[in-house]
């Protein structure tokens, strides 16, 4: 299983050591020439319009945008579901627009606003959440699964192949929503 990670900003070398643990064997996305065949992608956190940016001047947003589009298995945090977002109530800007959610930037304000919250994530129960300048979810259409809550805010999703987070499992000591991730990746291989 070969788990491509965008790793042109943001907080993609957790994500690469909880999965390695897991025993995935993983890429980081630089450049187009590093997509080749996925059996999955990570989108991590950190700075969205930069990130946004950045693959589409590397020319990587079409071609990733095709293989979700196609199905490939996605694990969104923070930043990346801001870029999976169809919609983002506070920036004109969208990116890949794959996930049909409205997703509000800095929800919970600047650096100060970040915290902990101590909830489930679909089947997972007590997944302590990291929230840094965390957007979430303000509506998701009908065919999206609310998979977690905090604070009365929608903070985790699945559409199809995609989930959406809007906090950083990475950052736990808790490796149970990767290995989620890679069982979907395997259910979808395998059927």
């Amino acid at each position: 299983m070969r788990i491509g990670i965008l790793a042109v900003q943001g907080a993609f070398e957790e994500h690469r050591s909880v999965l390695q643990s897991l025993g995935a064997d993983t890429i980081l996305l630089r450049q187009k020439s590093d997509i080749g065949t996925l059996d999955g992608l990570i989108l991590p956190g950190g700075e969205s319009t930069v990130q946004g940016k950045l693959l589409k001047d590397l020319h990587m947003l079409d071609p990733l945008k095709e293989m979700i589009n196609n199905g490939l298995p996605v694990l969104a945090t923070c930043a990346g579901l801001i870029l999976l977002a169809d919609k983002i109530s506070n920036d004109e800007n969208t990116w890949f627009g794959t996930l049909p959610v409205l997703v509000k930037r800095n929800a919970y304000g600047r650096q100060l606003g970040s915290f902990y919250y101590k909830g489930d994530v679909g089947d997972i129960s007590d997944f302590n959440m990291t929230f840094i300048r965390a957007p979430y979810i303000e509506s998701v259409s009908n065919n999206v699964d609310v998979i977690a809550t905090a604070y009365d805010h929608i903070v985790g999703v699945r559409y199809k192949n995609q989930i959406g987070l809007a906090f950083h499992p990475e950052l736990a000591e808790d490796n149970r929503i990767h290995q989620y991730f890679l069982d979907a990746i395997n259910s979808y291989l395998f059927t």
